[in-house]
């Protein structure tokens, strides 16, 4: 059974082209006679005309050139009459290149010019550069550079944005270069595209290409340079055909360099390629032969398949007249089975209902005893939001007196300080008495007391978890603790001490140290904890 869908035929297609890349044209050939056959049958054009324009590929491949031409003109013909101008543009195309490798350039200037006809109707700038191109290399071939020079000109740059044709384009510009006589201009564009064809796929063209410049440089009798040239070529070439080309070029070379015995052995390696190449060609036409002997039993084997195919068709619909009548005995059967069942179905499903009311009732009471306790949840949380906004502004107000506190001992300070300095002042009896009594307010403690038992209403518990926790610790200390947990800044805590901050600094490091805290630990964040 083969594939009836066109998608499976176009991977038929895809197979066979990569069966030809891979070298392996017996089986390229079956995949594409296979996807021939359906697509005849079925009447799919389009892969008809893929299948038959590939089996000339195959042909052209194998050296066969007449089968190849014939297969062409096959699918040229479906082309013209079932598909559209690409399809018809490819195949000419393809017939161009078969008549230019026999050497009919003219032949193959004729179907180039229709292919570009139809490339130019369709406004396809692509193609248009693409035979633009191949008219170009045979209007070289053809010894008229200038007309290959207009169509050079107009195909490169309709080809910037598909590097590989363009380099196709430098090469036969290099070519016709040389034709007129232009040694430089043509030695130089060589160059400057010789190392962009290195791939294997260019091949072909390289060979062209050092031959060239062997070519120029013999013109200028550089024959050594020339030689190089011809011998890179020979490395490059793998095939017989190119190998011969070049062995000529090497003949030419000897024989103007006055080397008459190593133009006679290249001779010799031409006259030996040519035997090969010719042995080649019988042995690909064996091949291209037993394999059209494996087409014919391959159509002879589909004959028989669709005989079969019609008789199996038949059987199967027997069978399925069989099978009818069994799937009508046992609908009959079903349907009294399912009548009965029905009302015990109903029976069910209603009870089933009944489960899903009561699951959908307790699904509703526990969607709401979740909203109830996401509500209280957000009531404690805004609870002990408020509570900690209070605490926080009750601990301003501590900071706040604490701070003027400081500030009017230090105010007291400065005028005994600035009163004690005058000698008239100080034998006045009443104003000194008046100076030990600020002096005695300075010294009275009873304002800081009162100053930490608001301290500790506000903020409970936390004197006496700190003096439970750390017992080493003296009022002065717990003094500065305080201070900190009311997140005072150190230059604040050095004013309530009234002492320098640096000081300041030493005595937290001194407390941190009391307390045991680790390298690295916040004292804010610790007391924050307690």
């Amino acid at each position: 059974m083969f594939a009836q869908t066109p998608s499976q035929v176009d991977s038929l297609l895809l197979k066979a082209v990569l069966a030809r890349e891979q070298k392996q044209f017996t089986e390229s050939l079956e995949y594409l006679t296979k996807a021939r056959a359906i697509a005849e049958e079925q009447q799919w054009y389009k892969q008809e005309f893929l299948a038959i324009n590939n089996i000339g590929a195959y042909y052209y491949s194998m050296l066969d050139y007449g089968e190849a031409l014939d297969n062409y003109l096959e699918a040229y013909t479906i082309a013209i009459k079932r598909l559209d101008e690409n399809e018809e543009m490819i195949v000419l195309n393809n017939i161009a290149i078969l008549y230019s490798k026999e050497g009919d350039s003219e032949k193959a200037t004729e179907y180039f010019e229709k292919a570009y006809t139809l490339a130019k109707e369709a406004n396809d700038n692509l193609k248009i550069g693409l035979y633009s191109v191949n008219l170009g290399i045979v209007a070289n071939e053809l010894k008229k550079p200038d007309l290959a020079f207009t169509y050079l000109e107009q195909a490169l740059p309709l080809l910037t944005d598909h590097p590989n044709i363009y380099l196709l384009a430098e090469i036969a510009m290099a070519e016709n270069y040389f034709q007129k006589e232009k040694y430089t201009q043509a030695k130089s564009k060589a160059l400057e595209v010789l190392p962009k064809i290195q791939s294997v796929s260019f091949s072909e063209e390289r060979i062209a290409l050092l031959i060239l410049l062997s070519n120029i440089e013999k013109l200028a009798k550089n024959y050594e340079a020339s030689t190089s040239y011809a011998q890179q070529a020979l490395e490059s070439a793998v095939n017989p055909a190119n190998r011969i080309s070049v062995f000529n070029q090497l003949a030419e070379i000897y024989k103007d360099n006055g080397l008459p015995m190593q133009a006679l052995i290249a001779k010799d390696s031409v006259i030996a390629l040519i035997d090969s190449l010719q042995k080649m060609k019988n042995g690909r036409l064996f091949e291209a032969n037993k394999v059209k002997f494996e087409i014919a039993n391959f159509r002879r084997q589909l004959q028989e398949n669709q005989q079969l195919q019609k008789k199996e068709r038949n059987t199967f619909y027997s069978v399925l007249a069989v099978l009818l009548l069994v799937i009508l005995l046992i609908t009959w059967a079903l349907r009294n089975s399912y009548i009965k069942n029905k009302q015990r179905k109903v029976l069910h499903k209603r009870k089933q209902e009944i489960i899903a009311l009561e699951l959908q009732k307790k699904e509703s009471d526990n969607l709401l005893l979740e909203k109830q306790l996401h509500a209280k949840e957000a009531m404690s949380l805004l609870e002990q939001e408020r509570l900690k906004n209070e605490l926080e502004t009750r601990n301003r107000k501590l900071a706040a007196k604490a701070l003027q506190l400081s500030t009017r001992n230090e105010l007291v300070k400065d005028i005994i300080q600035s009163l004690s300095g005058q000698t008239e002042i100080t034998r006045n009896a009443l104003i000194s008495s008046k100076i030990k009594e600020l002096r005695s307010l300075l010294k009275n403690d009873s304002e800081w007391e009162n100053f930490f038992t608001h301290f500790e209403e506000v903020n409970h518990g936390f004197l006496s978890n700190l003096k439970e926790k750390h017992p080493q610790l003296t009022s002065n200390d717990i003094r500065f603790l305080s201070y900190m947990y009311m997140n005072l800044t150190l230059k604040e805590i050095s004013s309530l001490f009234n002492i320098t901050p640096e000081a300041t600094r030493k005595r937290k490091e001194r407390i941190s140290s009391k307390i045991n805290l680790k390298d690295g630990t916040s004292l804010y964040n610790y007391i924050s904890s307690i």
